[in-house]
């Protein structure tokens, strides 16, 4: 799990970072998060390779792996323990962890307090059929007696702090996302994340802050972070002065704008924001993120992981179709290196492509029931 040979490479934007005064801290239990911008799990992005290549433009208070479930992390299932890789560099990290079991859920996170890891953090709010067909992650919402045990037994089996993230509630019709904080921070869960939609909802309509604010108001003690469509600074400090909330996640605006992080912390200690990256830093970016997939994973699977990634990177900065082609079938480092170097010659030449500075829009699942 730990790779403990592993340094990230500085950059000039990495050592700028270096000198920014620290934003406001949070507390969950006895951890003291640098700041209070988080980054959420992303499903096949927010990968170690891609948090490691973020972490040096500061800023970044707490990341948070993929959802990975308790019994394959119990049976030592290699794709589960590929999904919480980890190493020194990369903390403070929290692993979230899923599934219908409280003495399986409390098994793994006693297995995940003994392997390193800072938070153990219980998904409450995955839409997806094959998470909640098994009482799982958003349908932990509908039994609340059996989740209150269940999450009690995992607070009590470690010392770690013990998140929840969850939705607002089912549906518009059950909003029961500030009963649960409540009743949480009762039984020793030390914060709570709250992405403002209910399950039926999915990924479309607008986050519900009003909602997001009423679990604020339900607790005494403990952080509340707000998350969904958070993808600017300005989008932030809307949720925090329409929410009242401690802190934020934030998943798909990072990839949009991987150094967002360090733009908030600089927005929240000199009330200004850096200006955007350039289209050079963001190739280098895209370098640096290829380059840790290949450190990790050996070529083959390293190249096969970057399709992922790459078709994003194509909508982000317009290449073109013959180089989007070629760099959604990457199979060897060397022609990455090959086609990137062509790539930053034509800029050089030409200067980047028109339009690059528009936002694409962010994919999302179409629906609750999507198998994504």
């Amino acid at each position: 799990m730990h790779l403990s040979h592993l340094m990230p490479l500085r950059t000039v934007h990495e050592a700028l970072a270096d000198n920014l005064p620290s934003p406001r801290r949070v507390v969950l239990g006895a951890l003291t998060l640098t700041s209070r911008y988080c980054l959420a799990p992303l499903a096949g992005y927010t990968n170690l390779p891609f948090r490691l290549a973020i972490r040096p433009f500061g800023g970044l208070g707490l990341a948070t792996t993929d959802l990975v479930n308790a019994k394959a992390l119990l049976r030592g299932s290699q794709k589960t323990l590929e999904l919480i890789q980890t190493c020194p560099e990369d903390h403070p990290l929290s692993i979230q962890i899923y599934g219908g079991n409280g003495s399986e859920m409390a098994a793994a996170a006693q297995w995940i307090q003994e392997h390193g890891a800072s938070v153990v953090d219980i998904n409450m709010g995955c839409p997806v059929n094959k998470v909640i067909r098994n009482g799982c992650g958003a349908a932990m919402m509908c039994q609340p007696d059996v989740t209150l045990e269940m999450v009690q037994k995992v607070v009590e089996a470690v010392r770690l702090p013990v998140t929840v993230k969850m939705r607002l509630g089912w549906d518009d019709r059950h909003l029961s996302a500030p009963f649960f904080a409540r009743e949480f921070e009762q039984i020793g869960v030390a914060g709570v994340t709250i992405h403002g939609r209910t399950r039926a909802q999915g990924f479309h309509g607008a986050v519900n802050r009003e909602g997001i604010r009423q679990v604020v108001e339900a607790v005494e003690r403990i952080p509340v972070f707000g998350n969904g469509d958070l993808r600017t600074c300005e989008d932030v400090d809307g949720m925090m002065r329409e929410t009242g909330c401690a802190g934020v996640a934030i998943g798909r605006g990072a990839l949009l704008n991987p150094w967002i992080f360090a733009q908030l912390a600089e927005w929240e200690t000199r009330g200004t924001v850096r200006p955007p990256a350039t289209y050079e830093q963001r190739l280098d970016f895209m370098e640096r993120h290829f380059h840790w997939l290949t450190r990790l994973r050996d070529e083959r699977h390293a190249c096969l992981t970057f399709r992922k990634a790459a078709n994003w990177y194509c909508k982000a900065l317009k290449p073109g179709r013959v180089l989007q082609q070629r760099l959604l079938m990457i199979n060897r480092v060397a022609e990455f290196d090959e086609l990137l170097g062509e790539w930053r010659e034509r800029v050089r030449r030409e200067g980047p492509p028109p339009g690059w500075q528009i936002q694409p829009a962010i994919a999302v699942p179409s629906g609750p029931n999507e198998r994504w």
